[in-house]
């Protein structure tokens, strides 16, 4: 009896620019001079996601800057200013907020942000694998490749009806693929 197999993929295009995203390499959006930070590998419209992991430093209050995680709601928690919502903004629109919102508190807090890593793009695969569940998108990744990472298919996978389910503004859409 074949056993069929779901690739279900919470971003909106499986292989698009947001998969190009990779944990390596931080993406820093505004450095002081003489401070060496390697530029990022990640596409220009990134958006911060929960469950990513954000360094925020303010350069002129260093005891201030703490590592963060997005939270589920999409804020992070700093003790200098509460609670920020940071889900669907760019590292520099971020940076702009946390710097705006900190000048009241700070002569000229200098703020950046470092996103150390990318947890928040996730594609689920389930059925006929040897390893379902969750697969995070570290690059540009195809369906053969998660196949892959999920340890194959197993014996009684359906490899010619392997559906794909993806969001696209809002709307589930399935998509077929033949193995």
């Amino acid at each position: 009896e074949n056993c069929s197999l779901v690739i279900m993929s919470l971003c909106s295009v499986l292989c698009a620019t947001l998969a190009a995203q990779t944990t390596s390499n931080p993406q820093v959006s505004k450095t002081s001079p003489g401070v060496a930070l390697t530029p990022p590998a990640l596409p220009k419209d990134y958006v911060i996601g929960t469950e990513d992991l954000l360094s925020v430093v303010f350069w002129t209050a260093k005891e201030l800057s703490p590592e963060v995680l997005v939270r589920p709601d999409g804020k992070i928690s700093l003790s200098l200013l509460n609670d920020v919502h940071a889900a669907g903004l760019t590292p520099t629109q971020l940076m702009e907020r946390l710097t705006a919102e900190s000048k009241r508190l700070l002569e000229d807090p200098n703020v950046t942000v470092v996103v150390k890593e990318i947890q928040s793009r996730k594609v689920y695969i389930t059925g006929m694998v040897s390893k379902p569940g969750p697969n995070a998108l570290m690059g540009p990744t195809t369906v053969l490749q998660l196949i892959a990472t999920a340890g194959g298919l197993q014996e009684f996978a359906d490899a010619k009806n392997i559906t794909i389910l993806r969001q696209e503004n809002g709307k589930e859409v399935a998509l077929r693929f033949n193995y």
